[in-house]
């Protein structure tokens, strides 16, 4: 871990508190600035949405100007810029409007760790640092649970944003003075993502990626505020330690997954089991939605635990990229699972709007919920076609 990784990876613990934290904030902004749930889940929507897109020229530009001024610039523009949009918001427009920024920010930060990871290092160990810089990153979950509820309560929460603007910008300004960008693969290969696409065995493997951070993201990001508090009554500091038990299991699937493929002898399987895993616990809370608290944080917990093959499913896809298109290859994949869960956050505001008109508030929240265990179900079958691959 060179200083530069280090503060990639501190880079992407701010990411995935950006991506988590609007769940925390929901109360406040709805009392605030009348940002609704259906608000922040076009909010959040937009996020993933901007974030996905950003992936092909993040790509491009990891591939052609290297990690170091990809990852420093967007962060400082994006994420600090977008941090400053959302402590002067005043409507729900604002806040989407900083959301926007906010992805265009983070877009590069995982990304540029990775391609540092697989061109400096062996590809048989990529899925375990993978894991690692993951399950570290993934701290931001935390951060974007108890200790936000924690700053808002005692700081107010525009003062915390502006707080977390400039912690952005610091760290920004350091990824500039610490990344160094890799050396340049021998040969001078070209290509493109189009010759990405013509490799038939990376179609599987996007199909599973589309659909599964989707529900963890989702849950963690989104829902868990407002169906705890609708369906059980909970309060910012309820709704806080749920999120962090969920983020604590996220985390722990991370770690966890990296080394199975090597343990096992076996990338498509372990990704296919812990997939199927986590959508019987989606399905659960669909037939059980109000059963208890704990049974259903137990079963988000489930879902962000099992769920969490993310790293395991980017090291099966690049095993099939060519050196010189690494970077596009690990952005086309991450922009095939941003985009799914983008996709899931702005259609559930609108799917639950029409739920709850002709269901009780705890069936439409579990038939929300088996809505993402249905979607993780078809990216398996999809996913059974793909061929198994360690290298």
């Amino acid at each position: 871990m060179t200083p530069g990784m280090i503060f990639l990876v501190l880079a992407y613990v701010l990411s995935q508190f950006y991506r988590a934290f609007l769940a925390v904030l929901s109360p406040v902004l709805d009392a605030d600035i009348g940002a609704t749930p259906e608000d922040l889940a076009m909010a959040s929507g937009l996020w993933f949405a901007v974030f996905a897109a950003m992936q092909i020229p993040v790509g491009w530009a990891l591939d052609r100007i290297g990690p170091r001024l990809t990852s420093c610039v967007l962060l400082a523009l994006g994420g600090a810029g977008g941090a400053a949009v959302m402590a002067m918001a005043q409507g729900p427009g604002a806040v989407s409007a900083a959301m926007v920024l906010i992805g265009i920010g983070c877009s590069p930060v995982l990304m540029a760790s990775y391609y540092i990871l697989a061109r400096d290092f062996s590809p048989a160990v990529f899925a375990t640092g993978a894991g690692i810089i993951l399950g570290t990153g993934s701290l931001g979950n935390i951060g974007a649970a108890l200790p936000l509820a924690w700053a808002v309560e005692t700081l107010g929460w525009r003062e915390t944003m502006w707080g977390l603007a400039a912690v952005t910008l610091a760290v920004a300004a350091v990824l500039a003075l610490t990344v160094h960008n890799p050396k340049t693969p021998e040969g001078g290969h070209k290509g493109s993502v189009l010759d990405l696409l013509k490799i038939r065995e990376m179609w599987a493997i996007c199909a599973i990626m589309f659909v599964n951070y989707a529900p963890a993201a989702g849950i963690r990001g989104l829902w868990i505020a407002p169906y705890l508090g609708d369906i059980f009554g909970a309060g910012i500091g309820q709704i806080g330690t749920a999120s962090l038990i969920m983020g604590l299991a996220m985390i722990a699937g991370n770690f966890c997954y990296g080394p199975l493929d090597r343990v096992f002898g076996t990338r498509k399987w372990v990704i296919l089991t812990g997939n199927l895993i986590a959508a019987v616990a989606c399905l659960t809370l669909w037939a059980l939605p109000n059963q208890s608290a704990a049974f259903s944080i137990a079963a988000m917990a489930a879902i962000g635990f099992f769920g969490a093959t993310f790293p395991v499913i980017i090291a099966h896809g690049r095993s099939f990229c060519p050196p010189h298109l690494v970077g596009r290859g690990v952005t086309l994949l991450n922009l095939f699972g941003i985009g799914g869960a983008g996709l899931m956050q702005f259609s559930s505001g609108p799917v639950f709007s029409r739920l709850s008109e002709t269901a009780p508030p705890a069936m439409a929240y579990g038939q929300l919920f088996g809505l993402f265990g249905v979607l993780i179900l078809a990216g398996c079958v999809v996913y059974l076609f793909s061929r198994d691959r360690l290298g």
